[in-house]
């Protein structure tokens, strides 16, 4: 399974918009994919105060699907220069090492005139300081208001782009795989 995570709670976003092309695409593609919008987990169960006692209902769920995926895709848009705070939040409560060592990642930028290239870069650099696989096919939508007409990428040029990370993102992690490199291929295997 391939998680998309759409990188905003923001309602309505830009970034759910993006993250719902991608799901398409991939599913068009043959992949097992699913898609998770911070919009829709409960805040409540993260900012309690209570990091030691974990996450709450709908945050434990969604770190259990990021920590069983075969690949996970990040939706990020840009924010103050770096990526939103509540992905921020949402990636401190994932399970080190087995969420991030060895785990496939792939990014999708979008903003203003950089096209998210600081929130993107900003992840590399946490994602590599954990081991995780990053990607390094990744693309940035510039621009991104004037890029989304009617709800809808149609500038063929980025789709083509997405295309192009998607397939290749996918044999990525079948190479991997593969040769067992992969975090559930080392989990599994790890000597008890």
């Amino acid at each position: 399974m391939i998680e998309i995570i759409s990188g905003t709670d923001r309602p309505n976003s830009r970034t759910l918009t993006v993250a719902k092309h991608l799901l398409d695409l991939y599913r068009g593609l043959k992949a097992d994919v699913n898609l998770i919008d911070l919009n829709q987990l409960n805040l409540a169960d993260l900012a309690s105060g209570e990091y030691y006692k974990g996450p709450g209902e709908s945050y434990k769920n969604a770190v259990a699907r990021v920590t069983e995926a075969q690949g996970i895709v990040l939706v990020v848009p840009e924010y103050n220069g770096s990526y939103p705070g509540i992905l921020k939040l949402f990636i401190d409560y994932w399970r080190y090492p087995e969420t991030f060592e060895h785990r496939p990642i792939a990014m999708v930028g979008l903003g203003t005139r950089w096209g998210g290239l600081r929130p993107v870069e900003h992840l590399q650099q946490a994602l590599g300081y954990r081991n995780a696989y990053v990607y390094p096919n990744r693309v940035f939508l510039s621009h991104i208001k004037e890029l989304l007409k009617d709800g809808s990428l149609k500038d063929q040029s980025l789709l083509d782009l997405l295309d192009v990370q998607a397939r290749g993102f996918m044999k990525y992690i079948h190479a991997l795989e593969q040769q067992h490199m992969d975090a559930n291929s080392i989990r599994k295997n790890k000597p008890s």
